[in-house]
């Protein structure tokens, strides 16, 4: 590389405008304020799969609606930007299961679905009786070979039978990865289950022993959190707060390449008859895994070789406003919701009562005399039910969740599909080795760093806690004048 210019400032470029790409930005313009800073995100607006929109002039969350509170840095970011007054925690956490077409309590007890309670699992009739009689061989069966990691779903099935993966693994994690369990890798999705088991013969011990920790854990605060006006303000608020200490962020930008230059880099925008070029001392790519993997191409061969082995699926978020006057008993179901075991084939992975779970919710519907319900549709295994348009899909929610909650003939007033196309990553067995290598090899490059979901997890506080380390990587390595100091 050309000798550094000493009157210029260093300029690092940043890839992405989501939750991931905004955080790294704020991190980094904390921890160094000699550095000029632009954020380019592809789409009209910030934030990625974080959105909050009006319905009837309501606003409710298009994307994710909570994040882990027992996790510090989504909620430590949230406070920084502002928004400390404004977390909220649910009013109501008490999920159902659709069983039989009926909707039961789900079970007490459980780590990740695996009972640790198994007089509360019998007394919940949610197993059979010939599934209750096979857990208890997991005390006398073999060890399981779990190595670097293992499928969840079959792990699970092999020391406690396939009945407790159907009706209870399953519904927790289509809901929060829209994949079967035998796809998803036990180390991402259960990392506390993966290493208590990896320290006990038995499942059910260890089950009980990561319980005994991640309860520990509960009783400092709330599991999860929300922020009144829907989680969507997060990222606008924290954009504003960028902007406001002189970060750049463009809008409706598309990168089409990122190349080395003689000093640092080179990103490309926009279309191929009118290519913008930007120069940048450093680069963080904060984007979803496939376009990772385009932009790493000639850059990383191991990287590009990983990162297109990352798989995506598509979700679609289906928004209900229902009278209270047309449901039964005036109101939804008890609780905050309901999950659907995979042997049940719903369209509707899972709904919540967002009325009930959320009091600003509540607060905004209720004067209305309003409920507002939120469907989960799609998965991995199950994208034709997505081929329909949005009319469609709404009205198959509809049915399903009428079906499902007995909500008799109440039709909604008011509906909203919203489509995340490609919009989770899979993680499959092995996915913690294969992102720590992807993100070796492009922070192996000077200048180079990459965050998002593809990572550590698709949950907000992951996310922010892998920006937290892009960030930190190019703070420690960019010098003052541009020159990269590492490698």
């Amino acid at each position: 590389m050309t000798a550094p210019t000493p009157d210029r400032r260093p300029h690092v470029v940043i890839v992405g405008g989501g939750i991931s790409g905004l955080a790294a930005a704020w991190r980094l313009a904390r921890l160094r304020h000699d550095l000029d800073i632009t954020v380019l995100e592809g789409s009209p607006s910030v934030g990625g799969k974080l959105r909050v929109s009006e319905l009837e002039g309501i606003a409710v969350d298009e994307g994710a609606e909570s994040m882990i509170a027992t996790r510090p840095e989504a909620v430590a970011l949230a406070r920084e930007v502002g928004l400390g007054d404004d977390l909220v925690h649910p009013a109501v956490a008490a999920p159902s299961l659709f069983l039989d077409n009926d909707l039961v309590p789900l079970p007490s007890g459980l780590m990740m679905g695996v009972p640790t309670d198994l007089t509360s699992l019998a007394r919940s009739g949610v197993i059979t009786p010939q599934g209750l009689a096979r857990i208890p061989l997991d005390h006398v069966l073999p060890a399981t070979r779990i190595g670097d990691d293992i499928s969840i779903g079959e792990y699970v099935a092999r020391r406690v039978g396939p009945e407790v993966v159907v009706k209870l693994v399953a519904p927790l994690l289509m809901g929060v990865y829209a994949d079967r369990p035998v796809n998803i890798s036990m180390r991402v999705a259960a990392p506390a289950l993966f290493a208590a088991a990896q320290q006990e013969r038995s499942l059910l011990e260890a089950a009980k022993a990561a319980r005994s920790r991640s309860t520990a854990i509960a009783t400092a605060g709330p599991v999860f959190a929300g922020i009144r006006g829907g989680v969507g303000r997060f990222p606008v608020v924290l954009a504003e707060r960028l902007v406001a200490a002189g970060v750049t962020i463009e809008t409706g930008v598309s990168v089409r390449d990122v190349v080395r230059a003689p000093r640092g880099w080179r990103v490309e925008t926009g279309a191929t008859n009118d290519v913008r070029s930007i120069d940048a001392d450093a680069v963080i790519l904060a984007v979803p895994a496939p376009v990772a993997a385009r932009l790493a191409k000639g850059l990383s061969v191991q990287a590009e070789a990983e990162l297109s082995e990352l798989e995506v699926t598509s979700v679609a978020v289906v928004t209900h406003l229902y009278r209270r006057d047309d449901l039964p008993a005036g109101d939804l179901p008890e609780g905050s919701g309901y999950l659907t075991p995979s042997d049940a084939r719903r369209p509707v992975k899972a709904a919540t009562f967002a009325s009930h779970k959320w009091q600003w919710i509540d607060d905004a519907v209720a004067p209305r005399g309003l409920a507002a319900v939120r469907c989960s549709m799609g998965m991995a295994d199950d994208v034709e039910v997505l081929q329909r348009d949005d009319d469609d899909l709404a009205r198959l929610a509809a049915d399903d969740l009428a079906f499902a909650a007995r909500l008799g003939r109440a039709r909604p007033v008011a509906s909203r599909v919203t489509r995340w196309g490609g919009g989770l990553p899979r993680y499959a067995v092995g996915h913690v080795d294969r992102a720590e290598r992807i993100v070796a090899a492009l922070q192996s490059l000077p200048g180079m760093a990459v965050c998002g979901a593809a990572y550590d997890g698709v949950g907000i506080a992951a996310c922010i806690g892998r920006a937290d380390k892009a960030a930190t990587h190019i703070s420690q390595g960019l010098g003052s004048h541009g020159e990269w100091r590492h490698g």
